[in-house]
């Protein structure tokens, strides 16, 4: 196996095929999206060597803008989750929903110092460098008042008045979240025709320890705080479960126009969860039930 950078290949591409032609076995190359030439480069080796590659990024949005070559055919697609408590030793929930589970936060001394230089280097590297706005400091507010919104419907007029943008704006900052892979959309379930049900969807950032910081906050056991981030954490759970054992699961929520809703449904495995929160740290409470 052999790593390769991919930023040295950025004026020339072709160093990839004249390093690795004659390598045989796996090339694991980082940050494949800041250099999209590379693909083609990928795409003949893939065809005429015996060299497989392992390519890992942090966004999609570079790679569709320009056209990028994506392999189609060619190449299967993973996403990586936070961790999962399968994956820990245990944890108090009030104290994960501080540091999120991204391993390097989960396992520090100081998260919250490690959650800022987070923010910063996505804003810096992600956002700035790549020119997708060039209103910054808009764009940081838009991610407090995101966080603070997470889980809600989503209201783009509302959160634009909130960061001082229009609504247009506020569109494309969610469209960034999601191609930068730090937020993702959960639909309404519409399968009932008896009720009127909401239309709208709903908007999570992918980590409950980065919501939290990007809204300021610290949940403690009973508040209302409490109950979203633990609502947030259940959702992480069910998306590593997608990720990993069941890419085809429908995650979705159910809610009726005068307010009655279920956080979560299943739609292929036909299971709805209701998440609550009770008042000893680190207990989680569900109402499972089967949809008829």
């Amino acid at each position: 196996m052999a790593a390769y950078c991919s930023r040295p290949a950025a004026s020339r591409p072709a160093l990839l095929r004249e390093r690795f032609l004659k390598h045989n076995g796996l090339v694991v190359i980082d940050e494949i999206q800041m250099v999209p030439d590379l693909l083609n480069e990928i795409h003949w080796m893939i065809e005429n060597t015996n060299v497989s590659f392992l390519m890992t990024g942090s966004s999609a949005r570079k790679l569709r803008r320009g056209h990028a070559n994506l392999l189609a055919g060619r190449a299967w697609r993973y996403v990586m989750a936070p961790l999962s408590y399968m994956e820990t030793e245990g944890f108090e929930l009030e104290e994960v929903f501080i540091s999120g589970l991204l391993p390097p936060h989960f396992l520090s001394n100081d998260p919250l110092q490690d959650l800022r230089a987070y923010v910063a280097d996505y804003l810096k590297e992600e956002i700035a460098a790549e020119a997708v706005t060039q209103n910054i400091p808009a764009f940081t507010q838009f991610l407090h008042v995101a966080a603070l919104t997470s889980g809600e419907l989503l209201n783009y007029t509302n959160i634009g008045r909130e960061t001082g943008v229009s609504a247009k704006v506020v569109r494309n900052y969610f469209q960034i979240l999601e191609d930068t892979l730090l937020g993702f959309r959960v639909e309404p379930w519409r399968k009932v025709k008896k009720r009127r049900l909401i239309e709208t969807e709903k908007f999570y950032l992918f980590d409950v320890g980065l919501t939290n910081y990007l809204a300021r906050r610290s949940p403690k056991t009973g508040t209302p705080e409490f109950g979203q981030s633990l609502e947030n954490y259940i959702l992480m759970e069910l998306k590593a479960y997608q990720a990993y054992r069941n890419p085809e699961l429908d995650i979705r929520y159910w809610r009726t126009s005068t307010g009655f809703e279920v956080d979560f449904i299943l739609g292929n495995m036909n299971v709805a969860i209701e998440v609550k929160g009770r008042s000893r740290v680190g207990s989680l409470s569900f109402a499972v039930s089967f949809l008829r």
